[in-house]
């Protein structure tokens, strides 16, 4: 994807758009977001709150993406999902966030001996086709739930510490962070898909 939409070889424009822990998101490479207004910055209607598990509300929110730009999507979401809780805040993590901020977040866990949690990205591929399934790509990256550390400039990173490392995402250096981070693993596999997709379409015979 280059900037915040691209083209997916066919005739209409692949958007992507996308909801995470600090409000619409379009990602260009190297998991260094293009921060939006919730879908609005790309021609569609605004965002509708949807419920339900992180996979159906993935699927939910693409399927609606498609039918308003009548061709190819792409949606992003993310999810911060504590164990102790049930997954939850999970794809609410958003609204936790605004009224809760990284300390509340720490603080949720307070009563509970596992603080452990993994964040969780997910892109929704549709090709624009209602009748086609929509096509699901995630990425996991687990870790602790830990008093607040480091920068305060993008979302929950300041409480949510990775598994083998001793710094939060807020304190990690971008290139560390984004080497490991659910987003990055995420669209490894969006790209993998991309990948495979283009090696096996049929190619035009040399006239």
């Amino acid at each position: 994807m280059d900037g915040c939409s691209s083209c997916a070889g066919g005739e209409k424009p692949l958007l992507a758009l996308g909801a995470s822990p600090s409000g619409g998101e379009v990602l260009p490479p190297g998991d260094s977001p293009c921060k939006t207004g919730a879908a609005g910055d790309a021609g569609c209607e605004e965002e509708a709150w949807y419920q339900g598990e992180p996979d159906e509300i993935s699927v939910q929110k693409c399927r609606e993406a498609a039918r308003q730009v009548r061709g190819p999507v792409i949606v992003e979401d993310t999810c911060l999902c504590f164990n102790a809780l049930g997954g939850l805040p999970g794809p609410y993590i958003k609204w936790f966030l605004e009224k809760l901020k990284p300390e509340g977040l720490y603080k949720l866990l307070a009563g509970f001996e596992d603080k452990s949690a993994y964040a969780l990205c997910t892109f929704a591929f549709s090709t624009g086709n209602p009748e086609e399934p929509v096509k699901l790509f995630k990425g996991q990256t687990h870790g602790l739930i830990v008093e607040p550390r480091g920068p305060r400039d993008f979302g929950w990173d300041p409480c949510f510490q990775p598994d083998g490392y001793n710094q939060t995402y807020a304190e990690l250096p971008k290139a560390v962070k984004n080497s490991i981070s659910h987003r990055y693993r995420a669209l490894s596999e969006l790209s993998a898909f991309f990948r495979q997709s283009n090696c096996t379409e049929p190619r035009p015979a040399p006239s």
